[in-house]
């Protein structure tokens, strides 16, 4: 199988845009320079491109070349675009760490099964985890999947990691996009205790319910975010 390098060339080039060798320039060298740089074909070199564009760190101007925006790269959070815990975190200069988690096997309320499109009562994995920021617990979150998605035995390892990668690894299946509302809430007793907060404490709700290609759901989750730690940006683009 042919091993798609297009992920770490996509990092490796918004890593030279930001604080790399294309930090202090206006615009990329061009196609035939930058696919050469990286051993890629032009076709692999454009659709990388293409989706950096679409997520606003680049623009393509036919007779221009390609502009860097160096306003958007210098973002630290961006909510329309999928980040894990870990690395969002760590983009706002903390060290980050997983404090706590919990497995739990339940069947699904109303509202769940609503959520994951599955009959009420039917077995689900509950995840819980605890992710600190310089040692201080900075997001809750709460996934949940059907059971019958799980293909192959799973260890409580394996559900330490992101849930992208249980979802790959165990059930063979992967994200595509999500649908996420925002919510501002007041931490309730148990989110209070969860977080080490004041009960009435302001939180940031993200509910993200994730598809796979095919426009099944594969799960559900609730984030709760500490604002102190986080700055959310949106970026948005006239059609």
């Amino acid at each position: 199988m042919k091993y798609d390098n297009s992920n770490f060339i996509r990092r490796a080039l918004l890593k030279e845009m930001k604080d790399g060798e294309f930090a202090n320039l206006d615009r990329l060298p061009r196609e035939l320079e930058l696919a050469k740089r990286y051993n890629i074909s032009r076709n692999q070199l454009r659709e990388i491109l293409a989706g950096l564009e679409r997520e606003g760190f680049i623009t393509r101007l036919h007779g221009v070349g390609t502009l860097i925006n160096q306003h958007v790269l210098q973002v630290k959070n961006r909510m329309d675009i999928e980040v894990e815990f870990m690395d969002m975190i760590r983009q706002n200069g903390y060290e980050p760490d997983i404090a706590e988690v919990s497995v739990t096997e339940e069947l699904a309320t109303a509202d769940i099964a609503e959520k994951l499109q599955v009959e009420e009562g039917a077995e689900l994995l509950k995840v819980s985890r605890v992710c600190t920021a310089d040692g201080h617990p900075a997001i809750y979150c709460e996934d949940y999947l059907a059971k019958n998605l799980v293909k192959q035995a799973y260890s409580l390892r394996d559900l330490e990691l992101p849930i992208f990668h249980f979802l790959k690894t165990c059930c063979y299946t992967e994200s595509y996009m999500d649908l996420t509302q925002l919510k501002a809430v007041l931490a309730d007793e148990n989110m209070a205790r969860m977080l080490q907060i004041a009960e009435g404490t302001p939180l940031l709700k993200m509910e993200e319910t994730d598809y796979d290609i095919n426009g099944s759901v594969v799960f559900y989750s609730e984030q709760y975010f500490i604002n102190t730690y986080f700055e959310q940006t949106v970026l948005r683009k006239k059609l």
